[in-house]
């Protein structure tokens, strides 16, 4: 416990420090190269997947010419094994001089140029997590006016190869040195992921005065199995997680993997709808100039984007979980609205599931048009006490954008109650 006070007391010292960016005030939307293309160095055997100027100005191209730009993906972000593996003379970060021979401010200029914008990773430590130069207390003025001197829209900075003290010194004073630059750049910060997500270790009013974004969880996988279990531990925890998200300030389940290899169609539905419930930035992490039809149209969903992107900035939370292996999840949005998903945890066939939204906590008394965000279908005068019945896939989800047509009573408000987590506590919604 002596441990975690004399973190806390470094990590206030800074408070007065806070981000004052202005910046994403709905989740960040865009391209991050992690998960589909890793540490790929090799140049030479695979020129068209190492990590390059060229992987990130053909991306760019991609958000461009295929529409992601339009729909607000605007973020082209660089990951770990972009150095150099020493500092330069001067003891700056320098990109490797063969896989980005133009430089990060060129990159940058070319992003900019087609109205979008350029992240970068940086690592509070002796190293990042794969061996290149880290950025150590000494260093981080120099690492942030070295970003803005290049135009970076972005830094996400990792943790590895640190400590408790030292991450509670440096994350905080890297908000101030990014302030000093005079450069607006957005700022994601893992110090939550390293201390274990949850407090006592993590202290998340502090954290939402100097993160627009944070990694709370393990890193994403290309799988099913490591999408559930993001979504069991953000669930299992949302009573401390959904109050710290909000505009400008937002829980980062980790990045998108539809378009890969570990998930089917259903899967991919599912990742893009509970991130959007979630109120979660979506970065993709896939080859765009490969990416199938199917998996575009669910990435490319203007409802669901919308939903994703409410000025409310409000994050949703599971409120149900049936025996039978259906979960519900809400998210309350501007002008009244709200979105519901229903999601199948099961594996043998589709499973038709009756409620009404009086069981889901609905006031009564209201009548509601319904829109499935994914077929488009349109259910009118739906009222609070009417059962209905949707029919979700295995691993799947069905997913409604709901707002209020007529309120029959109204000594009642829109959403009166949310349950708290699985119990049957009552947890009003902040509206």
């Amino acid at each position: 416990m002596k441990l975690v006070a004399s973190v806390f007391v470094l990590a206030l010292a800074f408070l007065s420090q806070a981000l004052e960016n202005g910046l994403m005030r709905t989740p960040p939307m865009g391209w991050l190269a992690w998960e589909r293309f890793r540490c790929n160095i090799d140049c030479k055997k695979d020129p068209q997947n190492c990590i390059s100027e060229k992987l990130f100005m053909e991306m760019a191209n991609c958000l461009v010419t295929d529409g992601w730009k339009d729909l607000g993906y605007v973020y082209v972000n660089i990951d770990d094994c972009w150095m150099a593996k020493e500092r330069d003379a001067r003891g700056q970060l320098v990109p490797d001089p063969e896989r980005f021979p133009s430089g990060i401010r060129a990159l940058a200029d070319y992003v900019h140029s087609l109205g979008l914008k350029l992240g970068i990773y940086g690592d509070l430590g002796t190293h990042t997590c794969s061996g290149y130069p880290g950025t150590t207390l000494d260093q981080i003025e120099q690492d942030a006016f070295t970003f803005a001197e290049w135009g970076v829209d972005m830094l996400k900075l990792d943790g590895c190869y640190s400590s408790a003290e030292y991450q509670a010194q440096g994350y905080p004073r890297m908000t101030k040195a990014l302030n000093a630059t005079g450069r607006q750049i957005a700022y994601s910060c893992s110090w939550p992921a390293y201390q274990g997500g949850l407090p006592p270790q993590v202290n998340y009013s502090l954290l939402t005065n100097i993160c627009n974004l944070w990694r709370n969880y393990d890193d994403i996988q290309d799988s099913w199995d490591s999408i559930l279990s993001i979504v069991d531990w953000f669930s299992k925890h949302q009573d401390v997680l959904q109050p710290a998200a909000g505009p400008g300030h937002w829980n980062d389940p980790d990045m998108l993997i539809i378009g890969n290899f570990g998930l089917s169609e259903e899967q991919s539905r599912s990742q893009m709808a509970l991130w959007t419930v979630l109120a979660a930035p979506l970065f993709l992490s896939t080859d765009l100039r490969s990416i199938s039809q199917s998996s575009q149209e669910i990435l490319q969903n203007k409802l669901m984007i919308k939903i994703n992107q409410d000025p409310l900035g409000i994050q949703g939370r599971r409120i149900l979980q049936e025996k039978s292996h259906i979960e519900v999840f809400l998210r309350p949005l501007s002008h009244s609205a709200s979105a519901l998903v229903f999601f199948s945890r099961r594996t043998d066939m589709p499973y038709c599931y009756t409620t009404s939204l009086a069981q889901l906590n609905y006031t009564h008394n209201t009548i509601y048009e319904v829109q499935d965000v994914y077929s488009g279908d349109i259910i009118s005068g739906l009222k609070t006490a009417d059962n209905f019945t949707v029919v979700i896939n295995p691993s799947g989800v069905v997913m409604w954008y709901l707002y209020p047509t007529m309120y029959l009573d109204r000594s009642f408000s829109f959403i009166n109650h949310l349950y708290k987590s699985e119990t049957k506590k009552f947890h009003p919604f902040p509206l």
